[in-house]
């Protein structure tokens, strides 16, 4: 049974309500990871535990329960001489930033001219009511 630091191997995908599939690892390697790890977001480790081995089954998950509601706070401008002047970006693009901490931040560019570059640093799945599809390949307590 997984438990909090057990290692697992799993197949998952991440579907949108929209039937949008938003990432998946079927039909390539399973995921191999070890809960606690911080390899997972903690509201998906959590639809993990109590799992067995050879499990299969499909949650929904609201957004308060996964990657929560949208902020528009996260949708920042900056101006555009603020980016290397060769760097080309494109709504889409997903830009990386080091916060002063040392963490990586991806904000994904939303609208640009040749003044200002606004990018959304809201998580992907915010927003979002989840459908993910789990099969525990195998459990490693």
């Amino acid at each position: 049974m997984i438990g909090p630091h057990s290692r697992v191997r799993l197949h998952y995908a991440i579907t949108l309500e929209d039937g949008t599939v938003a990432d998946a690892t079927v039909g390539e390697m399973p995921l191999e990871i070890e809960l606690g790890s911080g390899a997972l977001h903690p509201n998906l480790e959590r639809l993990l535990l109590g799992r067995v081995a050879g499990s299969s089954d499909v949650v929904v998950l609201p957004p308060e329960h996964g990657f929560g509601a949208r902020d528009p706070a996260q949708i920042q401008t900056l101006p555009r001489h603020d980016f290397p002047p060769d760097m080309n970006l494109a709504p889409g693009d997903i830009v990386g930033f080091t916060t002063p901490g040392g963490d990586e931040l991806p904000g994904a560019v939303i609208e640009l001219d040749d003044s200002a570059v606004t990018l959304d640093f809201n998580h992907p799945f915010a927003g979002h009511t989840l459908s993910i599809g789990l099969n525990i390949i195998d459990v490693d307590e």
